[in-house]
């Protein structure tokens, strides 16, 4: 079978049924990878031309033209065209099983905790990415890392949502001193450290954590972009963060911190409304930026259609999304 793999232009001469991020690997092709289960998308690419056969979970089929395939689960079912990420976006931290325990456990806001564990060994991430973390084998929840890495602790912010399951357990029955199993880094919503132009970032509740860890992420990497951080949250009382943000910004001479609350009233200088309609008002033209959103399913699907529609373009519109069902 012929693939060929876009940007690079490379022809590659692959047996009916071979892995395609193995034979990637085996011909030191330059792609981002991490946990090679199926699980962190980190080596998510793009079929142009021809099929896969990819695999979600016990479901096989074929994908064809136009639809994104996760190397590590896709095996060569006929001659294609494979797109990749750009060279200069990829990231290969391999996933790891680490031992964590809770230092610290403190509120950030009437429902979000700040959950900090120290590691047995530390963990090589990109800023944006995140982790499973197990608090017993009942209580798993994936979170994103607040902070930097690589490193011995890591910073997570957990919504309490009311009867969630994991979430009920974070808020009455962990402990400092309990284990944790970390397992990462995944996701592919990380920081383009290459990348010289501006940025935007959309943060939605706990969709901060990741946003923050980008911020610290451009200063760690001496990124000077224009920055744009829109922090949306639903009410005053559901704010935080902004201390830290008002400090990185003391380190950032263009980082731009805008607040919108969607209900109630808002303090001096704050927004009402949704924080898409804050970034609508704000940019009638987003072409040449990159951004990068965390937060609800509904939000950053809105902030994609949104910036879209602005001028970015969809490969370079970076976004996790946060579900709370059965949190």
């Amino acid at each position: 079978m012929n693939v060929t793999l876009l940007p690079h232009n490379l022809r590659l001469d692959l047996e009916a049924g071979a892995n395609l991020l193995d034979a990637l690997l085996a011909r030191e092709v330059p792609v981002s990878y991490s946990c090679m289960a199926g699980q962190c998308a980190t080596c998510r690419c793009t079929v142009v031309a021809g099929t896969v056969r990819t695999q979600s979970g016990d479901a096989v089929r074929e994908a064809g033209a136009g639809e994104s395939v996760l190397a590590c689960r896709s095996v060569v079912s006929s001659d294609c065209t494979i797109e990749l990420p750009e060279v200069d976006e990829i990231v290969t931290h391999p996933a790891k099983l680490l031992k964590g325990t809770v230092i610290a456990l403190d509120d950030l806001t009437h429902d979000v905790k700040r959950l900090r564990l120290a590691l047995n060994k530390p963990l090589a991430f990109s800023p944006g990415q995140y982790a499973s973390l197990q608090f017993t084998p009942q209580h798993v929840r994936s979170y994103s890392m607040a902070n930097i890495g690589p490193a011995d602790e890591l910073e997570f912010h957990v919504r309490i949502v009311p009867g969630g399951h994991v979430t009920s357990y974070v808020a009455s029955q962990l402990r400092i001193g309990d284990t944790v199993r970390v397992s990462g880094p995944r996701g592919t919503a990380y920081l383009r450290r290459t990348h010289t132009g501006p940025m935007l970032c959309i943060a939605g509740g706990t969709g901060l954590a990741p946003i923050l860890s980008i911020v610290r992420g451009t200063l760690e990497a001496g990124m000077r972009n224009p920055l744009h951080v829109y922090v949306g949250m639903r009410a005053a009382n559901d704010v935080y963060g902004l201390d830290t943000l008002e400090a990185l910004r003391a380190q950032h001479p263009d980082l731009h911190v805008h607040v919108v609350v969607a209900t109630g009233t808002a303090h001096a200088g704050w927004r009402c409304g949704p924080a898409t309609d804050a970034v609508a008002h704000d940019w009638p033209d987003l072409g040449g930026w990159r951004a990068y959103v965390a937060g609800s399913p509904a939000m950053t699907d809105a902030a994609s259609a949104l910036l879209q529609a602005k001028g970015i373009e969809p490969a370079r519109i970076y976004a996790d999304a946060f579900h709370t069902q059965s949190a």
